[in-house]
Protein backbone atom coordinates (compact mmCIF):
# COMPACT_ATOMS: atom_id res chain seq x y z
CA UNK A 1 0.00 0.00 0.00
CA UNK A 2 2.80 2.41 0.84
CA UNK A 3 4.49 1.77 -2.51
CA UNK A 4 1.26 2.58 -4.37
CA UNK A 5 0.90 5.76 -2.31
CA UNK A 6 4.50 6.68 -3.18
CA UNK A 7 3.77 6.22 -6.88
CA UNK A 8 0.54 8.23 -6.72
CA UNK A 9 1.49 11.14 -4.46
CA UNK A 10 5.27 11.16 -4.49
CA UNK A 11 7.51 11.35 -1.42
CA UNK A 12 7.12 15.01 -0.44
CA UNK A 13 10.15 16.93 0.82
CA UNK A 14 12.90 15.75 3.13
CA UNK A 15 13.18 19.15 4.80
CA UNK A 16 10.17 21.33 4.26
CA UNK A 17 6.43 21.51 4.57
CA UNK A 18 5.27 19.88 1.35
CA UNK A 19 3.81 16.45 2.05
CA UNK A 20 3.19 15.21 -1.46
CA UNK A 21 4.32 15.87 -4.97
CA UNK A 22 7.47 15.43 -6.96
CA UNK A 23 10.80 15.38 -5.13
CA UNK A 24 13.92 17.35 -5.98
CA UNK A 25 15.39 14.32 -7.75
CA UNK A 26 15.88 15.05 -11.41
CA UNK A 27 17.29 11.65 -12.33
CA UNK A 28 15.73 8.99 -10.10
CA UNK A 29 12.17 7.86 -9.58
CA UNK A 30 11.79 6.69 -5.97
CA UNK A 31 9.08 4.19 -6.88
CA UNK A 32 10.80 2.65 -9.91
CA UNK A 33 14.52 2.98 -9.22
CA UNK A 34 14.67 1.34 -5.80
CA UNK A 35 17.54 -1.04 -6.64
CA UNK A 36 19.73 1.74 -8.01
CA UNK A 37 18.93 3.99 -5.06
CA UNK A 38 19.69 1.22 -2.56
CA UNK A 39 23.03 0.63 -4.28
CA UNK A 40 23.81 4.36 -4.16
CA UNK A 41 22.86 4.42 -0.48
CA UNK A 42 25.22 1.52 0.22
CA UNK A 43 28.06 3.32 -1.56
CA UNK A 44 27.35 6.57 0.30
CA UNK A 45 27.48 4.80 3.67
CA UNK A 46 30.76 3.12 2.67
CA UNK A 47 32.30 6.50 1.85
CA UNK A 48 31.14 8.01 5.16
CA UNK A 49 32.39 4.98 7.08
CA UNK A 50 35.91 5.34 5.68
CA UNK A 51 36.02 9.16 5.46
CA UNK A 52 33.37 10.72 7.73
CA UNK A 53 34.68 14.28 7.27
CA UNK A 54 35.12 13.81 3.50
CA UNK A 55 38.73 14.96 3.77
CA UNK A 56 40.23 12.51 1.26
CA UNK A 57 41.15 14.10 -2.08
CA UNK A 58 38.77 11.83 -3.99
CA UNK A 59 35.86 13.06 -1.82
CA UNK A 60 36.46 16.81 -2.13
CA UNK A 61 34.01 17.32 -5.00
CA UNK A 62 31.38 15.34 -3.10
CA UNK A 63 31.96 17.48 0.00
CA UNK A 64 31.67 20.69 -2.01
CA UNK A 65 28.51 19.48 -3.76
CA UNK A 66 26.86 18.52 -0.47
CA UNK A 67 27.82 21.82 1.10
CA UNK A 68 26.40 23.80 -1.82
CA UNK A 69 23.18 21.79 -1.86
CA UNK A 70 22.45 21.90 1.87
CA UNK A 71 23.82 25.35 2.76
CA UNK A 72 20.58 27.22 2.01
CA UNK A 73 18.34 24.55 3.51
CA UNK A 74 20.29 24.45 6.74
CA UNK A 75 20.79 28.21 7.22
CA UNK A 76 17.68 28.37 9.37
CA UNK A 77 19.54 26.43 12.10
CA UNK A 78 21.86 29.38 12.62
CA UNK A 79 18.96 31.78 13.28
CA UNK A 80 18.78 30.87 16.98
Amino acid sequence: LSEVDLELRGPGEFLGTRQSGLPGFRIANLAKDQLVLLSARKEAFAIIETDPELCAPQNQSLKKGLHNHWQKKMSFLQAG
